[in-house]
């Protein structure tokens, strides 16, 4: 069983990194999973990714705090908006009811993402 969880981890890593890059991937949810996962299964994975220099502080601020720093909000907004609203403007701009979908997708998202409090440093 932890095999599995130490791979299923590893995956959850893997598409949060890809949401580093992917707007409709949420990078900290994800980080937390695998934090998780490998909490149960591997501690020097967990521990590697705890003290990680750059994802290690998204997991000790959301743990201790439960909330998401400024610039991270305001970029994960920007960029959900800008991936999301040039697919409602320039790739299914004949379809009304997918730009419908698209735009309270987006506005799914910010939500969630706002909804957490401001991580003042």
């Amino acid at each position: 069983m932890k095999f599995v969880l130490i791979i299923l981890g590893a995956i959850s890593f893997g598409l949060a990194v890809a949401g580093i890059f992917l707007p409709l991937l949420p990078t900290t949810p994800l980080l937390l999973l695998a934090a998780a996962l490998w909490l149960k299964s591997s501690d020097g994975l967990y521990n590697w990714l705890l003290n990680h220099k750059v994802f290690g502080e998204y997991i000790r601020n959301f743990r201790i705090h439960r909330a998401i720093p400024l610039k991270v909000k305001i970029y994960a907004v920007t960029m959900v908006w800008v991936t999301i609203g040039y697919c409602i403007f320039a790739v299914v701009d004949e379809h009304l009811w997918a730009q419908i979908i698209m735009a309270l997708l987006a506005i799914a998202i910010c939500w969630h993402i706002l909804s957490y409090k401001t991580l003042k440093k």
